[in-house]
């Protein structure tokens, strides 16, 4: 089996296109019998963009975003992201993928609870084999406004805080796609506004191709692009009215 990514040659990818997604499929096996997830996504999106995805619960938005991040793997159709096509590599060469090239922000902020706000945005780095490891998440948490928090463990941090540490784990291997799925849910009106506005400062620094699910139109609005996604499908492009 093929180790390492292999670029997309089977088709014509525009050099600017960041996620490519061609006639996904995603079906499950449930109690009841086969539940068809995603029923032919088609969605390309360019480097550097801010794409708002919209639509009701149960309507196929995170798994999209698992699609995209490489968690989950499709039935049919073609993925490809960063110029890589997924189906070109077995799970060790897309773990390594998605570790070098796909940030992940979430709901819950997947802290892991026994390690400082330092060792948890190290992690990735180390893995990465990055012998500054230490010094860039120190440097990433001071980015966030966190360089006074670094020695502390989540359980001592507030939710904004973090989901602060969340951000600059996911932006400290400098990835071409950030992935954020709801990521103000658990957090109270203020600290959530002052989340998206690190976010979106982020995001234009770093150039990042940024992939925003959010049940919140106000916030969806504030992205270049917004897609609106039901049942399994998209089914339009900008805000609904």
């Amino acid at each position: 089996m093929r180790q390492s990514p292999i670029p997309l040659t089977s088709r014509d990818v525009s050099p600017a296109a960041a996620i490519v997604l061609d006639k996904v499929h995603l079906t499950l096996e449930g109690p009841a019998g086969p539940v068809n997830i995603l029923r032919g996504v088609d969605l390309t999106v360019n480097a550097g963009t801010a794409l708002g995805v919209v639509g009701p619960s149960g309507s196929g938005k995170t798994t999209m975003l698992m699609i995209v991040a490489g968690l989950e793997r499709i039935s049919a159709g073609q993925v490809a992201v960063a110029g890589t096509d997924y189906a070109a590599l077995d799970e060790d060469a897309l773990a390594l993928f998605r570790r070098d090239a796909v940030g992940i922000v979430f709901q819950s902020f997947h802290l892991i609870p026994t390690m400082t706000a330092l060792e948890n945005v190290a992690v990735p780095l180390e893995f990465a084999g990055r012998a500054d490891a230490f010094d860039r998440a120190e440097a990433q948490l001071k980015a966030v406004g966190l360089g006074h928090r670094i020695e502390h463990y989540p359980g001592q941090l507030s939710g904004g805080e973090q989901q602060r540490v969340a951000l600059a784990r996911a932006f400290a291997i400098e990835p071409k796609i950030l992935l954020a799925d709801e990521p103000t849910g658990n957090l109270d009106g203020v600290t959530g506004q002052q989340i998206i506005e690190l976010l979106f400062e982020l995001h234009d620094q770093h150039d990042t191709t940024l992939v925003l699910i959010t049940h919140d139109l106000k916030l969806a609005s504030r992205c270049e692009r917004v897609v609106r996604i039901a049942d399994g499908l998209i089914v339009g492009e900008g805000l609904p009215t």
